[in-house]
């Protein structure tokens, strides 16, 4: 039997500075690992279309896996379910290493992250209680952003460098995750003895997901949300394109720059929402999301490095006050219907199929020749105006 473990006298425990850095190393090799992989394809001479391909089977697995990765978590002892999901992950980056097809490997990556997204959040209220909880996931997501930045940046590097080593660093820097997980304190089973059958976790999934879809309010939240992460994933990959016919530059360094960009301005933008919106008015962010689609058509069209750099920060900036509050909406809302993690689960669940959709329109639109330049006009454009469509109804409703 696990032993139970609360450590709630102090923020930064044994346990929570195990997480915290778990977290930080996973994250990084997740991102480093992306822009790895992306320059491998590019030397192995996959077409172009490919790549979004890549992040298509990411997010796959986070989709196939959704109505049980929740259960995973509540049934054994979270930092267990989190090592075991590193592990994947570096199982997944070792076999791309060892010349095993990079979709499956990164299939196996994406099958340890979606394993691993609610057992990350979930430790936090079993490590620390209270005001602790906020501060501690004000940790988790400084954590994540530093990584993202740092990771997105060293992937580009590395693989500058020399590629077969970048995706070798990778696969060390998930070795360090799975061993800050073995740091964590072994906690008690939240949930034990709940039915594995296929038919009842299921159903029980789906029916947070009709409840949650059925509220206007959380449909309007889940719907934009879903849109602004699917947006924010094909830029990733827009990015790859675009650098070397906007600008010339064919390294892989560059995409990383301006997508870390990209990052400083969520961070910013999201201070700034905590500060002007609240729940009775998180109409106020929708501005925002109709700009970012005028953003990114206008950043499309630029031939020079600074512009890109400060439009970049600016659709970052755009990003952190439109998701936000919409975010806050829906955990606020879910809490009082679903609960807070199944609300979570769905939005995981909206969130990437919108990610999959829009990664194959894209995918397609480059494999039928479109100019990587017209896309990315087009793209904002139908983002400011699928947005628009939102408020509008959300203002009729």
């Amino acid at each position: 039997m696990s032993e139970s473990v609360h450590t709630n006298t102090s923020l930064w425990s044994k346990g929570m500075k195990a997480v915290i850095a778990a977290q930080f190393l996973s994250a990084f090799g997740d991102n480093a690992l992306l822009f790895a992989t992306l320059a491998l394809l590019k030397a192995e001479f996959y077409p172009d279309w490919s790549q979004p391909i890549l992040q298509m089977v990411f997010v796959g697995a986070y989709i196939v896996f959704a109505p049980f990765v929740g259960q995973v978590a509540d049934s054994f002892p979270k930092g267990r379910v989190m090592m075991v999901a590193n592990g994947l992950k570096l199982l997944g980056a070792a076999s791309i290493c060892f010349g095993i097809n990079p979709f499956i490997g990164y299939t196996l990556v994406g099958i340890g992250a979606a394993a691993y997204s609610p057992a990350k959040y979930g430790i936090l209220g079993e490590l620390v209680t209270g005001d602790k909880l906020v501060k501690a996931n004000g940790l988790m997501e400084s954590s994540t952003i530093a990584a993202i930045l740092l990771g997105s940046m060293a992937g580009g590097i590395l693989a500058d460098w020399h590629v077969l080593a970048s995706l070798g660093i990778c696969a060390v820097v998930y070795a360090g995750a799975v061993a800050a997980n073995l740091m964590i304190p072994r906690l008690a089973v939240a949930r034990p003895g709940q039915s594995w059958r296929f038919t009842p976790m299921t159903r029980s999934f789906f029916n947070a997901c009709s409840v949650l879809w059925r509220n206007g309010e959380t449909r309007f939240s889940l719907v934009g949300t879903s849109l602004f992460w699917g947006a924010g994933v094909t830029l990733r990959f827009l990015l790859v394109l675009w650098v070397p016919v906007a600008l010339g530059i064919t390294d892989n360094a560059t995409p990383t720059y301006l997508n870390a960009m990209v990052a400083v301005g969520i961070v910013a933008g999201a201070g700034l929402a905590a500060r002007l919106v609240t729940l009775e008015t998180v109409a106020r962010c929708m501005p925002a999301g109709i700009l970012i689609g005028v953003a990114v058509a206008f950043f499309s069209l630029q031939h020079a490095l600074l512009p890109a750099y400060a439009i970049l920060l600016l659709i970052g900036l755009l990003g952190g006050f439109f998701v936000v509050p919409l975010n806050a909406l829906l955990q606020e809302r879910g809490k009082q219907t679903v609960g807070a993690g199944n609300a979570i689960a769905v939005q995981n669940l909206g969130e990437n199929t919108a990610m999959l959709l829009m990664l194959g329109l894209y995918s397609l639109a480059v494999k039928v020749g479109i100019p990587v330049v017209g896309v990315g006009v087009g793209f904002g454009v139908i983002f400011a105006l699928a947005i628009t469509a939102l408020w509008i109804w959300q203002r009729r409703r």
